[in-house]
């Protein structure tokens, strides 16, 4: 049984949290927070752009923390798992690495490429795993294009389009920080940088358009720029949308003998699937293709987890959660910034 700790009772770590419960060899013993009400099982505050709000938890057979060294130091615990902000990210993955434990980390890796760097480095020394958890790829549409796209089932990629956009959040002080999370540029784009750069493959070069705030972005619209002058993939994403549309992704997919399409938007505080993942083929039929997965609102996240366990229990770092991958997001993140403020492609090296 992999016993994991996760750090941060924020609302990823209640996703977390919640997600764990369904996992196989396994489960949450211990948390982390410096909030007493928290600690004592009050979640009510706690609230994201999609999924339930906090409440009240039961915390009697979990371990409870104020202190996440003290956490660190306790030698029942196989797997942090850290859900802090992201500016937050580089100092408390670096104790728990050299503290000896397998780590997982959410999303973005970090601020900046030297700290990212740098994390993937201790990993190395540390001979621990550091697993970043980017979700896209297990959510169930994500996943079905994905495997459409690398198994050449339906011939090779012709174009591929992204949409993720959100409202801004206010939700809680940490995510309306611009400095803490680098912006939905960073902390909410870079799930399309990771997908693409798995899926799509790393491109020659960016070509980016959008708004700058503080150096970080708030909007993009990107052009990924490839050998294959006739492989067109773009993306859409920020966090200027109206109050009213808290959340939504999708995306538009042209292989060789099919076209997928998907659209999800969370729209006046309800979920509303617009387009459910639609599958085209040359032949003329139009299908919804059935998936795999729970339904429940943190099911991708429990199939995240569930991947960096049995990690563990394998010995053997996830190529989906790998942190270089997760490092080259985040380096894509600042290509695209820096394309916006000259006004010019930039090469990707």
């Amino acid at each position: 049984m992999i016993r994991i700790g996760i750090v941060g009772i924020g609302f990823m770590g209640m996703t977390h949290f919640e997600a764990a419960k369904k996992l196989k060899g396994a489960k949450v013993t211990a948390i982390a927070t410096r909030d007493p009400k928290k600690l004592a099982g009050d979640w009510s505050s706690i609230q994201g752009n999609f999924g339930p709000r906090g409440g009240k938890v039961d915390l009697s057979k979990v371990k409870k923390y104020s202190d996440f060294h003290a956490m660190l130091a306790d030698p029942d615990i196989d797997l942090i798992d850290i859900c802090l902000p992201n500016d937050q990210h580089e100092p408390a993955v670096l104790d728990s690495l050299l503290a000896g434990k397998h780590t997982i980390v959410e999303k973005a890796i970090a601020l900046e490429v030297s700290a990212a760097e740098r994390m993937v480095a201790a990993a190395t020394k540390a001979k621990r795993m550091l697993m970043v958890a980017h979700v896209l790829p297990f959510f169930p549409e994500f996943k079905f294009a994905a495997e459409c796209i690398q198994s050449g089932k339906y011939g090779k990629l012709r174009t591929a389009h992204f949409r993720r956009v959100i409202s801004k959040p206010d939700w809680s002080a940490d995510m309306a920080d611009i400095s803490k999370t680098g912006g939905p540029g960073i902390d909410l784009h870079i799930h399309d940088n990771h997908f693409i750069g798995l899926t799509c493959g790393v491109p020659n070069a960016v070509y980016s358009r959008g708004i700058l705030e503080k150096g970080f972005m708030q909007h993009v619209t990107t052009q990924y720029l490839y050998d294959d002058p006739e492989k067109t993939v773009s993306c859409i994403s920020g966090g200027i949308s109206a109050k009213g549309l808290a959340f939504a992704h999708g995306f538009e997919i042209n292989l060789e003998k099919a076209t997928l399409l998907y659209d999800f938007n969370t729209l006046g505080g309800e979920p509303l699937v617009n387009r459910p993942l639609t599958l085209a083929t040359a032949d003329g039929k139009v299908t919804q293709p059935k998936l795999k997965g729970g339904a429940e609102w943190c099911s991708a996240f429990t199939s995240e987890l569930q991947v960096a366990v049995d990690a563990v229990i394998a010995g053997k770092e996830p190529a989906l959660l790998s942190g270089a991958l997760a490092r080259d997001a985040l380096k894509m993140c600042y290509l695209e910034a820096k394309s916006i403020a000259s006004g010019k492609p930039v090469k990707v090296k």
